[in-house]
């Protein structure tokens, strides 16, 4: 498994489908900061609780100049479907055979009702301007985490 990221390195770049197909990059986000979520599974409760919060917490975010971008194995399909049924605000990208996951630290052992499997960790990198890691986290719970992501970045 790829390490994990941290502070002060350079986030690797990426580019992967959005739902409606559109190839989107770190790079698009060149001189902004950005959250780059994984998660594992559009639209099951722990995932929709997160992007729900994300949802919630956008024009916050967006006004302190933080955008947000969600990346899952999940088929774009799968993706658009997630995006219309909870209203989501922000680019879901599909990383279908996990390159990215890897190489941002988020793809790898975990357990799930007791039993271990490999897949996406649930993770948050923050990605500063400059395109250098903020910060990240990785095995993060859902409930709450939008919250103290917003309070560690002061807002």
């Amino acid at each position: 498994m790829p390490a994990q990221l941290s502070a002060g390195t350079p986030a690797p770049n990426f580019s992967l489908p959005n739902a409606a197909g559109e190839q989107v990059s770190l790079a698009d986000y060149a001189g902004r900061q950005v959250v780059v979520y994984f998660y594992p599974k559009a639209a099951t409760p722990g995932c929709t609780t997160e992007a729900c919060d994300f949802r919630d917490s956008l024009s916050a975010l967006n006004g302190a100049g933080v955008e947000v971008v969600g990346i899952s194995t999940d088929p774009q399909k799968d993706l658009a479907k997630f995006s219309e049924d909870f209203g989501l605000n922000f680019p879901l990208l599909s990383d279908l055979n996990h390159e990215v996951a890897e190489a941002w630290g988020a793809w790898g052992e975990k357990k799930v009702n007791g039993t271990t499997l490999i897949g996406t960790l649930r993770s948050t990198v923050v990605v500063n301007a400059d395109g250098t890691v903020h910060s990240a986290e990785y095995n993060v719970a859902a409930d709450g985490h939008v919250a103290r992501l917003r309070s560690s970045l002061g807002l």
